[in-house]
């Protein structure tokens, strides 16, 4: 039995904040990848090419220099904000907030993508019915496309999250308190490097093989009535 030292309840509170830190940044990710696909396809020139700058421009930039550019350069952005509406004090973002919003952001990028190749793929004869029938534009989306992208985008979307639970370690060099710091502050006090960052690995394995049965079980779900393709 591996000895904790009595850190069973920190790496269990930073646990719990990664779990929050990444279902935030997913809320806001998927989002930000539905819009950025949508831009993407979109008959407006300037929305192209902002949603194509965004995507370009985040999975281009390794993830930790997002959150480190995010926490750090909001200060100024904020602070300078700040001034002008009167008010002389320093602001800047929550540990917690920028890591939500760097990591909603490197999300985003990557869901975008997702979205797009799930718009097309979603059967463009029940678009043209829908019409048919008189729906408008965003009801057609609402009602027919939207339902059917996310039973196609689901998989992808799983994998990017999968990616992102671990991502969360890296918000840890701006102070958030989260699985992996919490563990590092243990082993500061015990000097038990192994112990504690092994200790973390299985959290995060657990945490891993949960969300995976949680998405299998979504993926099923959204597959029931749809016929299997037979070889």
């Amino acid at each position: 039995m591996i000895d904790l030292h009595g850190f069973e309840d920190q790496l269990l509170l930073g646990a719990w904040m990664t779990v929050r830190l990444a279902l935030g940044s997913m809320a806001l990710g998927l989002v930000l990848g539905l819009l950025g696909a949508v831009a993407k396809l979109s008959g407006n020139r300037f929305a192209r090419m902002a949603a194509e700058a965004y995507t370009t421009g985040v999975r281009g930039v390794p993830e930790l220099l997002v959150v480190l550019i995010i926490y750090f350069g909001s200060s100024g952005l904020l602070t300078t904000v700040a001034g002008w509406l009167g008010h002389d004090e320093f602001v800047e973002l929550s540990p917690f907030a920028a890591g939500v919003l760097a990591l909603g952001l490197t999300f985003g990028a990557y869901a975008t993508e997702v979205f797009r190749g799930a718009i097309l793929a979603s059967p463009k004869g029940q678009v043209e019915a829908a019409r048919a029938y008189g729906m408008g534009g965003w009801l057609t989306f609402r009602r027919i496309v939207l339902p059917q992208v996310w039973r196609i985008a689901l998989p992808g979307l799983g994998n990017l999250f999968l990616v992102l639970l671990k991502d969360t370690s890296l918000v840890s060099v701006i102070g958030l308190e989260e699985l992996l710091r919490e563990s590092a502050i243990a082993v500061g006090f015990t000097k038990e490097p192994f112990t504690f960052y092994l200790a973390a690995a299985f959290i995060y394995l657990a945490m891993t093989v949960v969300t995976s049965a949680a998405l299998y079980g979504l993926e099923r779900r959204a597959q029931r009535g749809i016929p299997k393709a037979t070889g």
